[in-house]
């Protein structure tokens, strides 16, 4: 490894700097996720639950969303700086210790006060200062660790091919699962589609392994845990319309809807916003539900300005894995797009009753330490390839003379 580290530092010309390529869409993320952070800090301030503070003084939790904000660019800019191929040299390892982790938190015999469940999960380690939640950084690492291996492949053309790409979303998604943390599991298989176009699999192979996961999915209904089960359930009820649900079962979802509805097409004043939401207790408002927080306060337009966001962030991702020939940055920009875009697809569909709530926070945007900052690795991750076009000579992303045999 030490080797190739070396290398790859000797392939990099003299005053390399001279080389980066200023002028890249990968600033479209930059711009939207800190609009996003900054909109995150003021939200979770808005939606506190101190009824007993002024309105002027922030809360806690959100000058604690400020410093994580802060420790959030100086990851981005620390992963944005070495040149990412030699970041990706390392990401077995990288990948082997978020694995770890993720084993750590499932054994029994390690005291509460070092993984405490939440709600039933065991997703988070005790640092004393804050807490780690292994789960994040695992999404960064397989992203490393899948495009590290299929960067110069082409076995992934063959359905059998398909099997160790597979196996690396299998082991993290497998370890989120038994947390029990069903939403973030859920966000491996969409990057790892994608990456799989990306790099050229045969769409027929592909269209195959979901149509045969869709058919099993029922299968699995009697799996779920309880509370699980009941998501599902509330969701179905709120599609037949039944109202009953809403101070049970529902009461999370409706109450969600209903400051949504509050805040029409402009919003309110923020007095009101905050009198609104104080009085209607809506659980997890500063992390999950925090898309009803920003709608009450600014309306239909304040969460079309989100989703605005979110889509400006992913037209520069995009666009950064679209003009880069290199296969290792193309792979890293649309599997960490996908984190992102899956993300605050659930996140906002849970807010508006459209999917049923599994825990997902809005990346960038909801109350969280590892999310934030393993949000902001991507953006700099995503800085770093657009920042490097491949020194030539290099080898074209994904072009293949033949067919694949089947």
């Amino acid at each position: 490894m030490l080797q190739r580290l070396a290398a790859i530092a000797r392939s990099q010309p003299v005053g390399i700097t001279q080389r980066l390529r200023w002028a890249n869409p990968a600033w479209l993320c930059v711009a939207s996720a800190l609009a996003l952070s900054l909109l995150g800090i003021y939200a979770i301030d808005l939606g506190r639950s101190d009824p007993t503070g002024s309105i002027y003084q922030p809360s806690s939790l959100a000058i604690k969303q400020a410093v994580l904000l802060f420790i959030g660019l100086l990851a981005a800019g620390t992963v944005a700086l070495p040149p990412y191929r030699i970041l990706c040299i390392i990401s077995w390892a990288i990948y082997a210790a978020c694995i770890g982790l993720l084993v750590f938190l499932l054994i029994p015999i390690i005291p509460d006060w070092i993984v405490t469940p939440r709600n039933g999960t065991r997703g988070w380690i005790n640092l004393g200062v804050t807490d780690l939640q292994p789960a994040e950084l695992a999404k960064v690492a397989f992203v490393m660790a899948c495009a590290q291996h299929l960067r110069y492949r082409k076995s992934h053309r063959k359905l059998l091919g398909l099997i160790t790409p597979g196996l690396i979303a299998f082991v993290p998604i497998m370890l989120i699962i038994l947390q029990p943390d069903l939403g973030t599991a859920s966000l491996f298989a969409p990057s790892l589609l994608a990456m799989l176009i990306a790099a050229g699999a045969r769409l027929k192979h592909l269209a195959l392994i979901l149509t045969i996961a869709l058919m099993a999915a029922p299968a699995s209904y009697p799996l779920l845990r309880p509370h699980q089960r009941t998501r599902i359930v509330a969701l179905v009820k709120q599609f037949q319309g039944d109202t009953e649900s809403a101070s049970d079962i529902n009461y999370q979802s409706y109450t969600a809807q209903k400051l949504i509805g509050a805040g029409g097409m402009t919003g309110m004043n923020e007095p009101h916003a905050r009198a609104i939401i104080r009085f209607n207790p809506l659980p997890e408002r500063h992390n999950d539900m925090i898309f009803a927080v920003i709608s009450t306060r600014f309306g239909l337009l304040g969460g079309l300005v989100v989703i605005l966001l979110y889509t400006l962030w992913m037209l520069g991702a995009l666009l950064t894995a679209a003009t880069t020939r290199c296969p290792l940055g193309r792979l890293l920009a649309v599997g960490l797009s996908l984190f992102i875009a899956t993300q605050a697809v659930i996140n906002i569909g849970m807010n508006i009753g459209l999917l049923p709530i599994v825990g997902i926070t809005l990346p960038f945007v909801s109350a969280g330490g590892s999310s934030m900052i393993a949000s902001w690795i991507m953006v700099g991750l995503l800085v770093n390839v657009a920042l490097r076009p491949p020194v030539p000579p290099f080898r074209s992303a994904f072009e293949f003379d033949e067919p694949a045999d089947d």
